[in-house]
């Protein structure tokens, strides 16, 4: 794991986005199209301001995203459906975005339908986020590090909720849902390259310990230590519980 601290957000995601972009220039070059995932939530606003500005093909590009409530309209404004066609796919020409449906009358099949997808679209590059308890996409600890499935059903804890209700996506924590599908470990660490961009103060603990702690499913986050091409960019306040900086 690569790990780079920024003097802000902007160079954040800006250093982000440009390395991130490289990654997809390379796949296009290389065999004429590329893969990419992206994830949603306040951390991301500045990669994706800047990915949207890079000088990408983007026609030869395929999208997934990482994960969506269960039950929760794309009209409503956490819907990250929503959020990703604000923030991205209105704003480039994109080959391909293949969204997570939320609202499948079966989540299981829903997933089922995903997996089949991305089994056929190798991932380039995933551009990720960290959780404040630790989350990767929305497997909340202990993750499972084990399973196969591309894509999984899953319970979202009370820590995970909080953070969503804190971002301010939600007026009250009954408010958001208890349950989302969400692509699983093992399948983000197919990636060729993951581009995890995390800024501000209340990710800092889980920062500290996704570099610096054990591999442990308790910690979701900390199995991106695994992955050779894992590049996690930080501004000083999520880096400033690193022993090293």
């Amino acid at each position: 794991m690569d790990v780079i601290v920024c003097k802000d957000k902007e160079e954040l995601g800006r250093k982000a986005a440009r390395r991130g972009a490289d990654f997809i220039r390379q796949a296009v070059a290389e065999k004429g199209k590329a893969t990419i995932i992206l994830a949603t939530g306040a951390s991301q606003f500045e990669m994706l301001a800047n990915l949207v500005k890079e000088d990408v093909d983007w026609a030869k590009v395929t999208a997934f995203h990482l994960d969506e409530y269960i039950g929760l309209p794309e009209t409503h404004p956490a819907s990250f459906r929503n959020y990703l066609k604000e923030r991205f796919a209105s704003k480039v020409p994109i080959g391909q975005f293949y969204f997570v449906n939320g609202e499948a009358e079966d989540p299981q099949a829903e997933c089922r339908r995903l997996g089949e997808l991305i089994t056929r679209h190798p991932v380039d590059v995933a551009f990720v986020g960290i959780g404040e308890n630790g989350h990767l996409a929305f497997n909340d600890p202990p993750a499972d590090f084990n399973t196969e499935e591309p894509y999984l059903v899953v319970e979202l804890d009370e820590a995970c909720r909080r953070q969503q209700l804190g971002e301010g996506w939600f007026a009250s924590l009954e408010e958001v849902p208890s349950r989302a599908i969400s692509m699983s470990i093992r399948q983000i660490l197919k990636s060729k390259a993951i581009i995890c961009a995390v800024p501000d103060l209340r990710k800092a603990e889980a920062v500290k310990k996704a570099v610096e702690g054990p591999v442990t499913p308790e910690l979701p986050s900390s199995i991106l230590q695994t992955h050779p091409q894992t590049f996690l960019y930080l501004e000083p306040e999520s880096a400033s519980l690193l022993s090293e900086k």
